[in-house]
C-alpha cells in the first residue's frame, strides 16, 4: 500500500510538472536590410520549430496599436502557467504603423539566480512592444523602461518603417543592439546563440551554418529576397533546419505578414493585413 501512494504521489507531481513546463522552442531567423530590397523596407523572416504544434495568427485591440500575431492556438485556454490569466503571448508578430518584431531563444545569456518561475517572457513582452512601439527607438526606451529582471533570454528581431532594422541579445538586466543596417553582406542570420553570450551553451549553430551557407551561395539578388524566397530557399531546405516540430514559418514585409501556419513545405504561405480587419485564410480569426 505505501508504495502504491508513493508511485501515485510521483505520477501526480510529474503530471504538474508537465502541465507547467514551457514548450521547448527553436527558430532560424534572418532581417534583410532595406538598403537591398526593392522597397527599400527591411524584411524579417521567422522558421519556427516547436513542441506546440498548433498556431494561429490573431489580431488584437492594444493599449495604443491594433496589432497582429503568431500565438499558440488555444492559448486562452491553456495558458504557460506563469502567465498571468488572459494575457496574450506572441511569437512573432506586427502592429498597424508596420513596427514587426519576433524572437529566438537563446540558452547561453542568463546570468544570474533568477527562477524559472520568474522567465520565458518572450512573448508576453513582445506583445507588449506591438502595443506601444513605431520606432526601434521606442523598443529601446521599452526595454530600458522594463521592470527587472525581464524574465527573458533571447534574441528579438525588430524592424519599422523608417528603415530601422536590429537584433537584440537580451537577457533579465541588459541588452545588446546589432545594427543590421551596418552588417557587410546586407543581412544578418540569428538562431539560438548569441554573440555575447557563453560560447559552450550555444544552440542551433547547425542551422545557423546551413541559413548562411543557402545565402552564400544563391544567385537570388537581395532585392527578390521576399517571402517566397525565403519558404523555399530555407524553411523547406531540409534537415537540419526543416523537423518534424517545425510548427511555421512568418516573412514581415512592408505591411504585410505572411505566414505558413504548419511545416511550410505542406501549407500554403498566406498574407494577412490590418486594411481587412481580418485575415486572408477565412478561418474567422479577425477581431
Amino acid at each position: 500500500m505505501l508504495r502504491y501512494r508513493i508511485r501515485n504521489v510521483f505520477v501526480a507531481t510529474m503530471a504538474l510538472f508537465l502541465l507547467g513546463s514551457r514548450p521547448a522552442d527553436a527558430c532560424t531567423s534572418v532581417i534583410v536590410s532595406g538598403k537591398y530590397t526593392a522597397d527599400g523596407k527591411a524584411v524579417m523572416f521567422k522558421h519556427r520549430d516547436s513542441s506546440t504544434k498548433e498556431v494561429a495568427i490573431e489580431y488584437f485591440q492594444g493599449r495604443k496599436y491594433r496589432l497582429m500575431g503568431l500565438v499558440n492556438a488555444g492559448w486562452r485556454e491553456h495558458p504557460y502557467a506563469e502567465v498571468p490569466p488572459g494575457t496574450p503571448e506572441v511569437w512573432g508578430g506586427m502592429n498597424e504603423t508596420g513596427f514587426a518584431i519576433m524572437n529566438t531563444a537563446t540558452y547561453d545569456l542568463k546570468d544570474d539566480d533568477v527562477p524559472a518561475a520568474l522567465m520565458e517572457m518572450e512573448g508576453v513582452v513582445m506583445y507588449k512592444a506591438l502595443e506601444l512601439c513605431r520606432t526601434l527607438e521606442d523598443f529601446e526606451h521599452f526595454l530600458d523602461t522594463l521592470a527587472r529582471p525581464m524574465g527573458v533570454e533571447t534574441n528579438f528581431g525588430v524592424i519599422d518603417q523608417e528603415g530601422g532594422a536590429a537584433y537584440y541579445e537580451v537577457n533579465n538586466h541588459r541588452w545588446v543592439k546589432f545594427d543590421v543596417n551596418a552588417e557587410p553582406l546586407g543581412y544578418r542570420v540569428v538562431t539560438n546563440f548569441t554573440q555575447t553570450g557563453r560560447p559552450e551553451d550555444r544552440k542551433g549553430v547547425d542551422r545557423y551554418e546551413k541559413a548562411r551557407e543557402i545565402l552564400a551561395a544563391t544567385t537570388v539578388p537581395k532585392d527578390r529576397w521576399d517571402h517566397e524566397f525565403f519558404i523555399r530557399e530555407i524553411s523547406c531546405s531540409g534537415a537540419p533546419i526543416l523537423r518534424d516540430i517545425t510548427n511555421s514559418a512568418i516573412v514581415f514585409e512592408g505591411l504585410t505578414l505572411w505566414a505558413a501556419l504548419g511545416r511550410p513545405d505542406r501549407v500554403p504561405c498566406l498574407p494577412y493585413r490590418f486594411e481587412e480587419n481580418a485575415c486572408s485564410c477565412g478561418r474567422g480569426c479577425g477581431y
